[in-house]
């Protein structure tokens, strides 16, 4: 191993995620061999390579392209693919908080707002990890994130994504926030206000005693059961490294079919692949 190009981050072998740091790592070895398959148009070995690298060895790995050939790696991807098999590689190669602030950029542009992908990563995702990404959005955009959830989304369901934008972890009485609940939508109009303060205030345990949210590796399974190739590829690039292997799970005991069978019967050639090789394996 050449321990010149092994960075010096936490191996994740531990977690639950299905792509880890690969332990053979060269990155300038993986730069070479890129930089021929895109001039071949070789995307097997481009998936062999990306997919089977972490997050941070691809960093590296585009650092270095970039050196030896004064070009971007993703601009060579853009040349030498086209239509999914691209866009996902492309995601690929996206640092975690860039591919967020990108799905929710994505979900607000064109005509109408993809509220449920907005959803999926303020509901799922940490308030650390919102307040990087808001940065990250801004860096990336130049736009203020929550200035713009204001603009593209009205009335409660407005205030639930500000609301879950901003929310912090605050210890809350169980039975309080149950009759709360209880009373809120026993109402002649129901009130929404305290399901949103609720919902998005308390922390996942306290939540789960309360039981009026879903798990979030069942709601992320039911995403990937549209089997559209924008929400499966948003999934499982995000979740790759942290907990796709609990999703993975969550899918097989809702829809009695492992992930990686369902991927085989919606999708096809190099795509599938790549596909095929972040999910890993079969359950």
């Amino acid at each position: 191993m050449d321990m010149e190009y092994l960075p010096s981050y936490e191996m994740s072998w531990g977690t639950l995620g299905t792509v880890r740091p690969f332990l053979n790592f060269h990155a300038k070895r993986d730069a070479l061999n890129i930089q021929t398959a895109l001039e071949q148009k070789d995307a097997p070995t481009l998936i062999k390579i990306l997919t089977n690298r972490s997050n941070a060895q691809r960093q590296i790995i585009a650092q270095i392209f970039k050196t030896i050939t004064e070009k971007e790696l993703s601009s060579g991807l853009k040349k030498a693919l086209s239509g999914e098999l691209e866009n996902l590689l492309l995601a690929l190669m996206m640092t975690p908080l860039q591919f967020e602030a990108y799905r929710l950029r994505q979900s607000m542009e064109g005509i109408g707002t993809d509220e449920e992908g907005l959803l999926e990563i303020l509901c799922t995702r940490s308030p650390k990890a919102l307040a990087n990404i808001t940065s990250t959005y801004k860096e990336q955009y130049n736009k203020d994130l929550e200035t713009d959830l204001k603009g593209e989304t009205s009335g409660d369901f407005a205030k639930l994504v500000l609301a879950l934008l901003k929310k912090k972890k605050i210890v809350g009485m169980v039975q309080r926030d149950t009759e709360a609940l209880a009373e809120a939508i026993n109402q002649a109009k129901a009130d929404p206000g305290p399901w949103i303060t609720i919902l998005t205030t308390r922390d996942s345990e306290h939540l789960n005693k309360v039981r009026c949210i879903q798990s979030p590796n069942l709601y992320l399974a039911q995403r990937l059961e549209t089997m559209k190739a924008a929400i499966v590829q948003g999934v499982m690039v995000s979740h790759s490294e942290e907990d796709l292997l609990c999703v993975r799970v969550a899918y097989l005991r809702q829809t009695g079919t492992s992930l990686y069978t369902a991927l085989q019967k919606q999708f096809k050639g190099d795509h599938l692949q790549a596909l095929l090789a972040i999910c890993r394996s079969e359950d």
